[in-house]
């Protein structure tokens, strides 16, 4: 920047030492910054020398609004600084000079208040999906508190066995199985024993199957499929009652009333005792109930005895047994036994009546 030229005397009525003195001029200076708070201008101040012996005329000499000097502030050195102003942030150059300063604290603060406000806006925008999540928990816990108190309950003395009912029987007799099951008793319905109900069932031999049946909140039903006795197997030890599968039943030294006697070649097990048992099991009640011995040398010869007449039923092998029964109900029907001497249904397609 150029120096401005002094500007020339003006005229003077005062003493002649001061006609031709120059008026010096000032330029002032911007204030430098400093670490320190921003300084307060002070007022400007003419300069113009030979005020004590200047005329009347240097009323009118008045100096310019740029020649003013403006006085500087004091440099303060930076390691001169306030330690309390350690915290504090200088203003931005275009930040005003009477601007607060910006302390560690408030920039805290301002972090803490817009994490808040972020985490207001996803609460905001994720209600929907906290409200769906809390039904499925509220949904989920329920189920589970069911569950859980159903087993418990089904496992806690509230469901006890207090009675066990047998059905299905005809020959044995229901009081005795059950009490050969009273070891259930008081042992909750889940926690039955099949195991100890099989071995307490062994005893008895008429028991073919059985099946259990729970019914809450104390009654244990047991059903029982016996065994069908198919006659009666002579040996040394008497009479011995027996099934289609050749389970001994009872023994007697007598023949059992009801039960036809039973002669097979090779005893039981053999292959005409299992044709003899397949034949009986195919008879109709009311021919069953006549017949009183079976015999088979094989499994293709199997002859039946009706008792009260003594007439003889020539079946043949076990095969179309279910046919073989229809025709001679027929045929017995035709011609009653006490008139024929034998059927043969051997053959299902000509059945031949002596």
């Amino acid at each position: 920047m150029r120096r401005p030229t002094p500007l020339p005397a003006p005229p003077s009525t005062g003493a002649a030492g001061d006609a031709d003195a120059p008026v010096e001029v000032s330029i002032p200076l911007p204030p430098r910054r400093t670490e320190t708070a921003p300084e307060t201008p002070s007022e400007p101040t003419d300069a113009v020398p030979g005020g004590a012996g200047a005329g009347a005329g240097d009323d009118d000499l008045t100096a310019p609004a740029w020649a003013t000097t403006a006085p500087l502030a004091p440099v303060v050195p930076i390691d001169d600084r306030d330690p309390s102003d350690a915290d504090r942030v200088e203003p931005d150059e275009g930040q005003a000079p009477d601007a607060a300063p910006i302390g560690v604290r408030d920039v805290w603060a301002a972090a803490r208040a817009r994490r808040r406000a972020l985490r207001a806006e996803v609460r905001r925008f994720t209600v929907r999906q906290r409200r769906r999540r809390m039904l499925w928990i509220g949904v989920l816990g329920a189920l589970a508190l069911l569950v859980l108190g159903t087993l418990g309950a089904a496992y806690s003395p509230l469901f006890a066995v207090e009675r066990i009912r047998v059905v299905g029987t005809e020959t044995l007799n229901p009081g005795d199985v059950e009490a050969a099951l009273d070891g259930q008793l008081g042992t909750p319905l889940p926690l039955i024993d099949s195991s100890e109900i099989k071995a307490a069932l062994v005893q008895f031999p008429l028991v073919q199957s059985y099946t259990l049946e729970a019914r809450p909140p104390h009654e244990l039903v047991v059903r029982i499929v016996e065994r069908t006795p198919i006659g009666a197997v002579q040996s040394a030890a008497g009479y011995t009652l027996v099934d289609a599968a050749g389970v001994a039943l009872a023994t007697t030294p007598d023949p059992p009333a009801g039960h036809p006697v039973i002669e097979a070649t090779d005893g039981i097990g053999s292959p005409a005792f299992t044709a003899i048992g397949t034949v009986y099991r195919s008879l109709p009640d009311d021919i069953r109930a006549q017949v009183t011995t079976m015999r088979a040398t094989t499994a293709n010869d199997v002859t039946l005895t009706l008792g009260g007449t003594n007439t003889d039923v020539v079946w043949g092998n076990a095969d179309e047994s279910a046919e073989k029964a229809l025709r001679l109900a027929s045929a017995m029907a035709v011609r009653p036994p006490a008139d024929v001497s034998s059927y043969d249904v051997s053959s299902v397609d000509a059945v031949v009546i002596r």
